[in-house]
Protein backbone atom coordinates (compact mmCIF):
# COMPACT_ATOMS: atom_id res chain seq x y z
CA UNK A 1 0.00 0.00 0.00
CA UNK A 2 1.07 3.72 -1.04
CA UNK A 3 1.57 5.53 2.53
CA UNK A 4 0.33 9.07 2.87
CA UNK A 5 2.11 12.65 2.95
CA UNK A 6 0.93 14.05 6.46
CA UNK A 7 1.73 18.49 6.87
CA UNK A 8 1.33 20.19 8.95
CA UNK A 9 1.33 23.64 8.05
CA UNK A 10 -1.17 26.05 10.32
CA UNK A 11 0.28 27.18 13.50
CA UNK A 12 -1.51 25.95 16.66
CA UNK A 13 -2.18 22.41 15.94
CA UNK A 14 -1.71 19.35 18.51
CA UNK A 15 -0.61 15.69 17.52
CA UNK A 16 -2.06 13.04 19.63
CA UNK A 17 -2.51 9.05 19.53
CA UNK A 18 -5.42 6.83 20.08
CA UNK A 19 -5.51 3.10 19.38
CA UNK A 20 -3.23 2.99 16.51
CA UNK A 21 -4.08 6.46 14.65
CA UNK A 22 -2.75 9.53 14.66
CA UNK A 23 -5.55 12.81 15.33
CA UNK A 24 -4.64 16.56 14.53
CA UNK A 25 -6.81 18.77 16.73
CA UNK A 26 -6.56 22.53 16.68
CA UNK A 27 -7.45 24.86 19.86
CA UNK A 28 -11.21 23.25 19.74
CA UNK A 29 -12.01 19.85 17.91
CA UNK A 30 -10.71 17.16 16.19
CA UNK A 31 -9.52 18.06 12.56
CA UNK A 32 -8.75 14.50 11.46
CA UNK A 33 -7.05 10.98 11.54
CA UNK A 34 -4.71 9.00 9.68
CA UNK A 35 -3.85 5.65 10.86
CA UNK A 36 -0.02 5.24 11.48
CA UNK A 37 0.95 2.58 9.49
CA UNK A 38 -0.16 4.68 6.55
CA UNK A 39 1.61 7.22 7.47
CA UNK A 40 5.02 7.82 4.55
CA UNK A 41 6.49 10.89 5.98
CA UNK A 42 5.47 13.72 8.30
CA UNK A 43 6.12 17.55 7.43
CA UNK A 44 6.17 20.15 9.85
CA UNK A 45 5.97 23.20 8.08
CA UNK A 46 5.28 25.42 11.15
CA UNK A 47 7.28 25.85 14.61
CA UNK A 48 3.79 26.07 16.29
CA UNK A 49 2.58 22.76 16.83
CA UNK A 50 2.47 20.34 19.75
CA UNK A 51 3.65 17.16 19.97
CA UNK A 52 4.41 14.49 22.58
CA UNK A 53 7.38 12.59 22.74
CA UNK A 54 4.73 9.48 22.80
CA UNK A 55 3.74 10.47 19.21
CA UNK A 56 7.30 10.86 18.48
CA UNK A 57 8.49 7.49 19.58
CA UNK A 58 5.40 6.39 17.79
CA UNK A 59 6.03 7.19 14.34
CA UNK A 60 9.64 6.27 14.61
CA UNK A 61 8.61 2.79 15.58
CA UNK A 62 6.09 2.84 12.42
CA UNK A 63 10.00 3.54 10.39
CA UNK A 64 7.94 7.40 9.62
CA UNK A 65 10.77 9.80 8.97
CA UNK A 66 10.03 13.65 10.30
CA UNK A 67 10.97 16.57 8.35
CA UNK A 68 11.75 20.11 9.67
CA UNK A 69 10.30 22.64 6.54
CA UNK A 70 12.40 25.39 6.87
CA UNK A 71 11.78 28.80 4.40
CA UNK A 72 10.88 28.44 0.77
CA UNK A 73 10.29 24.77 1.65
CA UNK A 74 13.98 23.57 2.05
CA UNK A 75 13.91 20.76 4.50
CA UNK A 76 16.16 22.23 8.14
CA UNK A 77 16.20 19.08 9.42
CA UNK A 78 15.45 15.59 10.08
CA UNK A 79 14.26 12.97 12.62
CA UNK A 80 14.71 9.28 11.17
CA UNK A 81 14.18 6.07 12.51
CA UNK A 82 17.03 3.65 13.40
CA UNK A 83 15.96 0.45 12.53
CA UNK A 84 14.60 -1.07 9.21
CA UNK A 85 16.39 -3.98 7.62
CA UNK A 86 16.06 -7.42 10.13
CA UNK A 87 19.80 -7.05 9.89
CA UNK A 88 21.30 -3.56 9.46
CA UNK A 89 24.38 -4.30 11.28
CA UNK A 90 25.77 -6.39 8.28
CA UNK A 91 24.70 -4.54 6.25
CA UNK A 92 26.11 -1.26 7.12
CA UNK A 93 29.24 -2.47 7.87
CA UNK A 94 29.34 -3.94 4.01
CA UNK A 95 28.77 -0.32 2.81
CA UNK A 96 31.10 1.38 5.62
CA UNK A 97 33.58 -0.78 4.08
CA UNK A 98 33.29 -0.14 0.38
CA UNK A 99 36.34 1.13 -1.26
CA UNK A 100 36.70 4.29 -3.36
CA UNK A 101 37.19 1.89 -6.50
CA UNK A 102 33.83 0.33 -5.94
CA UNK A 103 32.15 3.75 -5.38
CA UNK A 104 33.59 5.39 -8.50
CA UNK A 105 31.67 2.85 -10.31
CA UNK A 106 28.23 3.29 -8.86
CA UNK A 107 28.23 6.73 -9.21
CA UNK A 108 29.05 6.76 -12.77
CA UNK A 109 26.09 4.45 -12.81
CA UNK A 110 23.75 6.89 -11.23
CA UNK A 111 24.96 10.07 -12.99
CA UNK A 112 24.83 8.83 -16.34
CA UNK A 113 21.28 7.57 -15.48
CA UNK A 114 20.70 11.16 -14.12
CA UNK A 115 22.19 12.90 -17.13
CA UNK A 116 19.63 10.01 -19.67
CA UNK A 117 16.83 10.56 -17.23
CA UNK A 118 17.23 14.42 -18.38
CA UNK A 119 17.50 13.63 -22.03
CA UNK A 120 14.26 11.57 -21.38
CA UNK A 121 12.18 14.62 -19.81
CA UNK A 122 13.71 17.19 -22.42
CA UNK A 123 12.15 15.02 -25.22
CA UNK A 124 8.92 14.52 -23.31
CA UNK A 125 8.29 17.89 -23.25
CA UNK A 126 9.59 18.48 -27.13
CA UNK A 127 12.94 20.20 -26.70
CA UNK A 128 16.36 19.06 -27.68
CA UNK A 129 18.17 16.19 -26.03
CA UNK A 130 20.58 14.99 -28.15
CA UNK A 131 23.68 17.47 -26.62
CA UNK A 132 22.93 15.75 -23.17
CA UNK A 133 22.54 12.10 -24.36
CA UNK A 134 26.38 13.26 -25.56
CA UNK A 135 27.59 14.50 -22.59
CA UNK A 136 26.48 10.64 -20.43
CA UNK A 137 28.48 9.26 -22.99
CA UNK A 138 31.35 10.80 -21.78
CA UNK A 139 31.07 10.06 -18.16
CA UNK A 140 34.01 8.00 -16.81
CA UNK A 141 34.51 6.32 -13.17
CA UNK A 142 33.77 8.66 -10.61
CA UNK A 143 32.66 11.72 -12.95
CA UNK A 144 36.54 13.13 -12.53
CA UNK A 145 35.15 16.26 -15.07
CA UNK A 146 32.19 16.66 -13.29
CA UNK A 147 29.93 16.15 -16.33
CA UNK A 148 26.95 15.97 -13.73
CA UNK A 149 26.88 19.71 -13.11
CA UNK A 150 27.89 20.36 -16.60
CA UNK A 151 24.82 18.38 -18.15
CA UNK A 152 22.79 20.31 -14.93
CA UNK A 153 23.82 23.97 -16.34
CA UNK A 154 22.78 22.90 -19.81
CA UNK A 155 19.79 21.10 -19.06
CA UNK A 156 17.65 23.39 -16.64
CA UNK A 157 17.50 26.88 -19.32
CA UNK A 158 16.21 24.02 -21.90
CA UNK A 159 13.93 22.78 -19.59
CA UNK A 160 12.15 25.16 -18.22
CA UNK A 161 13.52 28.54 -20.63
CA UNK A 162 16.46 30.67 -20.79
CA UNK A 163 16.42 32.73 -18.53
CA UNK A 164 15.77 30.13 -15.69
CA UNK A 165 18.31 29.64 -12.68
CA UNK A 166 18.07 26.68 -10.33
CA UNK A 167 18.42 28.07 -6.49
CA UNK A 168 17.17 28.97 -3.44
CA UNK A 169 15.32 31.85 -5.07
CA UNK A 170 11.51 33.07 -4.14
CA UNK A 171 10.37 32.36 -7.39
CA UNK A 172 7.42 29.99 -7.67
CA UNK A 173 9.43 27.44 -9.76
CA UNK A 174 12.25 27.12 -7.38
CA UNK A 175 9.90 26.93 -4.70
CA UNK A 176 7.90 23.79 -6.05
CA UNK A 177 11.13 22.62 -7.38
CA UNK A 178 12.07 22.37 -3.30
CA UNK A 179 9.25 20.79 -2.16
CA UNK A 180 9.24 18.27 -4.63
CA UNK A 181 12.45 17.14 -3.85
CA UNK A 182 12.30 17.27 -0.50
CA UNK A 183 8.91 14.66 -0.76
CA UNK A 184 11.94 12.84 -2.93
CA UNK A 185 14.75 12.97 -0.61
CA UNK A 186 12.47 11.73 2.12
CA UNK A 187 11.22 8.75 0.07
CA UNK A 188 14.56 7.92 -0.49
CA UNK A 189 15.75 8.21 2.79
CA UNK A 190 13.01 5.92 4.41
CA UNK A 191 13.90 3.29 1.72
CA UNK A 192 17.31 3.29 2.82
CA UNK A 193 16.55 2.95 5.96
CA UNK A 194 14.53 -0.20 4.97
CA UNK A 195 17.36 -1.67 2.99
CA UNK A 196 19.59 -1.79 6.19
CA UNK A 197 21.80 1.02 5.35
CA UNK A 198 22.72 4.10 6.72
CA UNK A 199 21.93 7.21 4.70
CA UNK A 200 24.37 9.23 5.94
CA UNK A 201 27.63 6.76 4.70
CA UNK A 202 27.60 8.27 0.94
CA UNK A 203 28.52 7.14 -2.34
CA UNK A 204 29.41 10.73 -3.53
CA UNK A 205 28.09 13.53 -1.91
CA UNK A 206 30.72 14.60 0.91
CA UNK A 207 28.44 17.77 2.81
CA UNK A 208 29.89 17.43 6.63
CA UNK A 209 26.52 18.49 8.12
CA UNK A 210 24.20 16.69 5.54
CA UNK A 211 22.34 13.85 7.57
CA UNK A 212 21.22 12.54 4.27
CA UNK A 213 24.02 12.39 2.00
CA UNK A 214 23.24 8.52 0.72
CA UNK A 215 19.68 9.81 0.32
CA UNK A 216 21.46 12.68 -2.14
CA UNK A 217 22.89 10.08 -4.05
CA UNK A 218 20.32 7.65 -5.19
CA UNK A 219 17.58 10.34 -5.44
CA UNK A 220 19.95 11.56 -8.56
CA UNK A 221 18.44 9.54 -11.37
CA UNK A 222 14.35 10.57 -10.31
CA UNK A 223 15.10 14.28 -9.76
CA UNK A 224 13.62 14.76 -13.64
CA UNK A 225 10.90 13.33 -12.43
CA UNK A 226 9.85 16.29 -10.07
CA UNK A 227 10.78 18.73 -12.83
CA UNK A 228 8.55 17.57 -15.03
CA UNK A 229 5.35 17.94 -13.06
CA UNK A 230 6.70 21.22 -12.21
CA UNK A 231 6.80 22.20 -15.64
CA UNK A 232 3.26 20.90 -16.11
CA UNK A 233 2.66 23.36 -13.26
CA UNK A 234 3.96 25.98 -14.62
CA UNK A 235 1.62 25.83 -17.42
CA UNK A 236 -1.22 26.38 -16.05
CA UNK A 237 -0.20 29.88 -14.62
CA UNK A 238 -0.26 28.67 -11.09
CA UNK A 239 2.63 31.15 -8.98
CA UNK A 240 2.65 29.33 -5.20
CA UNK A 241 2.66 26.64 -3.63
CA UNK A 242 -0.71 25.33 -2.47
CA UNK A 243 -1.99 22.38 -1.04
CA UNK A 244 -3.16 21.26 -4.19
CA UNK A 245 0.06 22.14 -5.98
CA UNK A 246 1.29 20.13 -2.82
CA UNK A 247 -0.81 17.31 -3.74
CA UNK A 248 0.46 17.40 -7.44
CA UNK A 249 4.21 16.97 -5.86
CA UNK A 250 3.32 14.24 -3.50
CA UNK A 251 1.71 12.27 -6.52
CA UNK A 252 4.86 11.42 -8.05
CA UNK A 253 5.43 8.82 -5.51
CA UNK A 254 2.91 7.33 -7.71
CA UNK A 255 3.82 7.80 -11.19
CA UNK A 256 4.78 3.83 -12.60
CA UNK A 257 8.09 2.76 -14.10
CA UNK A 258 9.06 -0.21 -15.89
CA UNK A 259 11.02 -3.24 -13.97
CA UNK A 260 12.16 -5.96 -14.78
CA UNK A 261 9.57 -7.99 -13.31
CA UNK A 262 6.76 -5.50 -14.25
CA UNK A 263 5.55 -1.73 -13.50
CA UNK A 264 5.96 -0.33 -10.24
CA UNK A 265 5.64 2.99 -8.59
CA UNK A 266 7.99 5.04 -7.33
CA UNK A 267 8.45 4.34 -3.58
CA UNK A 268 8.22 0.72 -4.48
CA UNK A 269 10.89 1.82 -6.94
CA UNK A 270 13.52 3.45 -4.45
CA UNK A 271 12.94 0.44 -2.20
CA UNK A 272 14.52 -1.65 -4.83
CA UNK A 273 16.87 0.62 -5.99
CA UNK A 274 17.94 0.62 -2.35
CA UNK A 275 18.08 -2.67 -1.73
CA UNK A 276 20.07 -3.29 -5.11
CA UNK A 277 22.47 -0.89 -4.08
CA UNK A 278 23.01 -3.35 -1.08
CA UNK A 279 23.34 -6.11 -2.75
CA UNK A 280 26.52 -4.18 -4.96
CA UNK A 281 27.63 -3.59 -1.38
CA UNK A 282 27.79 -7.48 -0.27
CA UNK A 283 28.86 -8.31 -3.94
CA UNK A 284 25.59 -9.84 -4.91
CA UNK A 285 25.53 -8.04 -7.86
CA UNK A 286 27.50 -5.27 -10.18
CA UNK A 287 24.57 -2.75 -11.14
CA UNK A 288 21.91 -1.00 -9.71
CA UNK A 289 18.29 -2.00 -10.37
CA UNK A 290 17.09 1.21 -12.11
CA UNK A 291 13.86 1.64 -14.21
CA UNK A 292 14.10 1.57 -17.93
CA UNK A 293 13.27 3.85 -18.97
CA UNK A 294 13.70 6.51 -16.39
CA UNK A 295 10.92 8.74 -16.01
CA UNK A 296 7.67 7.53 -15.49
CA UNK A 297 5.25 5.75 -17.50
CA UNK A 298 2.13 7.29 -16.37
CA UNK A 299 0.69 10.23 -15.73
CA UNK A 300 0.70 11.66 -11.58
CA UNK A 301 -2.91 10.42 -10.23
CA UNK A 302 -3.80 13.91 -8.78
CA UNK A 303 -7.36 12.51 -7.16
CA UNK A 304 -4.63 10.33 -5.07
CA UNK A 305 -5.35 11.24 -1.37
CA UNK A 306 -1.93 10.55 -0.67
CA UNK A 307 -1.32 14.14 0.97
CA UNK A 308 -3.15 15.69 4.45
CA UNK A 309 -2.44 19.19 5.28
CA UNK A 310 -3.74 20.34 8.51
Amino acid sequence: MLGQILEIETPGRRLSLNRGFLEVHDSERLLGTVPLQDIEALLLSTPAYQMSGQVLSALLENGTPIVFCGTNFKPSGYILPTHGHHAPGARTQSQADAGKPLKKQIWRQIVVSKILAQAAALERVGSPSAAIRAIAARVRSGDPENLEAHAAQRYFPLFFGRGFRRGTGEDSVNAQLNYGYTILRTATARAIIAAGLHPSLSIFHVSAGDALRLADDLMEPFRPVVDLEVRAIAETGTTSVTPEIKRRLVSILRQDFNMPDGTRPLTQVLHRVAVSLAHVYESKRKHLELPSPLIPISKPDHDWSGFVEA
